[in-house]
């Protein structure tokens, strides 16, 4: 297959293609109808940022006429939305598009892309260029708005497309989106991330920090108040530092101005850094009566010691203290946060400390994740006898989990008879017959009631406890206090 290489390794300024306007926001291209007759496939690793931006991309090929699909059999065109916070979606992404040079040998029409987060990464770019011919197209996080453009460039010229752009540009408004339901939505407030933790990837893979505009989020809001949507969740690597490069605005006035737009009924925001969290957003999450009552909270190590080799910027003594402040602020706030064991040079006695942390703040739950290296950031540079043997790096995981698990088993047992609010989200993958939801601490509550209630507000008490989930019985009266 011809290979045409266009705008790798350079930015929205040297692409060939022009410069984006100076100004915040600009109008998507025009669509073209190039997926008339045809059908589409998004599969998406990752977060949930990567999920926001998989919506985009089904909006895009929707306007492109493309039908979607979730048969990958079926499909003329499938995009591969990828992630690279940790090796094992990388895996899982060169082992599923490797699969497909078979069923394209039998459809040579079929196109493929990836795109997302791996080809940000230069030495991915490559790895996929050099490993994965029968790839039609490679793009990257920072350039999404320009799928349209570069799918009609594959079709017209049969040849390998490749851009991915490094740097950042202007936020791009007024894309389509295509939401996998109408009542609970994802509202992307700010990209990437200018933390540079040793670990991680992120500014790499997604760059400085972009927020948009105010007026931006809250017309998206309010469009979604006006289809009848329920739930946001405002977005971010760090939702927590939004509008720190605005200059006028934060996510404790943006909470204020999403809590008046009427018909939202719960407001989320996630993933929250530790030293962004002021006492006004504590303020803003407790006078708001929308935003619910669950903060994640990533402390990812429990020695000081090692939050210093990982960049973190704050001290074990001083995030206990913000648990006490947030606890204080807002009382029967569920925590969550994400921990990482064998960061290189963690000893016995480091690990000891992260379970004490546990031990003392009684975390809702955690993600666990045993440390992976990534390629271009500061901790790959730790010298190798100080990395974590991965027997121990094992062991220690299960320890924790063990742990965690304990204690969010008392926790929810805690709830027993209590009665509680959920937002019913669907039909039960592992109970047939029952239905699944959320509660505004974020629990997922298993109950028995009829598919109408899929959308609704309903108002349950809590019957028995497990590990990650509740069961329950509705409430008859009142049953549905919402309707989407």
């Amino acid at each position: 297959m011809a290979e045409a290489v266009n705008g790798a390794g350079k930015g929205p300024s040297a692409n060939g293609f022009g410069t984006l306007p100076a100004a915040t926001s600009r109008e998507a291209a025009p669509a073209t109808f190039l997926g008339r007759g045809r059908k589409a496939q998004v599969v998406t690793f990752g977060c949930q940022m990567n999920e926001r931006d998989s919506e985009t991309m089904r909006g895009l090929l929707t306007r492109m006429g493309y039908a979607l699909t979730d048969e990958t059999g079926e499909a003329d065109l499938i995009l591969f939305n990828t992630c690279s916070v940790r090796e094992n979606p990388e895996r899982k992404v060169y082992g599923r598009v490797g699969l497909l040079r078979e069923l394209k040998a039998r459809k040579p029409w079929l196109k493929i892309g990836i795109c997302g987060c791996m080809p940000q990464q230069r030495a991915e770019q490559r790895r996929i260029e050099e490993t994965l011919p029968h790839v039609d197209l490679v793009f990257g996080t920072m350039n999404l708005h320009r799928l349209p453009e570069l799918l009609q460039r594959v079709e017209e010229t049969g040849e390998r497309v490749i851009e991915v752009w490094h740097e950042e540009g202007d936020v791009v408004e007024g894309l389509p989106v295509q939401r996998l339901n109408g009542f609970k939505a994802f509202v992307t407030i700010i990209y990437g991330c200018n933390e540079h933790c040793t670990y991680c990837i992120v500014p790499t893979t997604r760059g400085r920090e972009r927020s948009r505009r105010p007026e931006a989020i809250l017309d998206e809001i309010q469009t979604l108040a006006d289809q009848g949507y329920r739930e946001v969740t405002l977005l971010g690597q760090t939702a927590d530092a939004y509008g720190r490069d605005l200059g006028d605005v934060d996510l404790a006035g943006l909470l204020y101005q999403v809590n008046r737009i009427r018909g939202i009924r719960r407001i989320r925001f996630t993933t929250s850094h530790p030293k962004h969290v002021t006492p006004r957003l504590i303020r803003a999450l407790a006078e708001n009566e929308k935003v619910c009552e669950h903060l994640h909270l990533p402390v990812q190590a429990g020695s000081n010691r090692t939050l210093k080799r990982m960049g973190r910027h704050y001290t074990r003594e001083g995030y206990l203290e913000l648990v006490e402040r947030i606890r204080r602020g807002v009382p029967g706030i569920a925590l969550t946060t994400d921990l990482i064991v064998g960061f290189p040079g963690e000893t016995e006695e480091d690990f000891q400390e992260t379970l004490s942390l546990v031990e003392e703040v009684r975390f809702d739950g955690a993600f666990t994740f045993i440390y992976s290296p990534r390629i271009g950031t500061a901790a790959t540079r730790f010298p190798a006898e100080q990395w974590v043997p991965a027997e121990v790096a094992k062991d220690r995981i299960y320890r924790l989990i063990d742990l965690q698990n304990r204690i969010s088993l008392e926790k929810n047992r805690e709830l027993v008879g209590q009665e509680l609010e959920v937002l019913v989200e669907g039909a039960s993958e592992k109970e047939p017959g029952k239905l699944t939801g959320r509660t505004r601490s974020n629990r997922i509550v298993v109950f028995e009631g009829d598919a109408s209630l899929v959308g609704r507000l309903v108002r349950v008490r809590v019957t028995g406890a497990q590990t990650f989930t509740l069961e329950g019985e509705p409430v008859r009266r009142g049953l549905a206090t919402a309707a989407v």
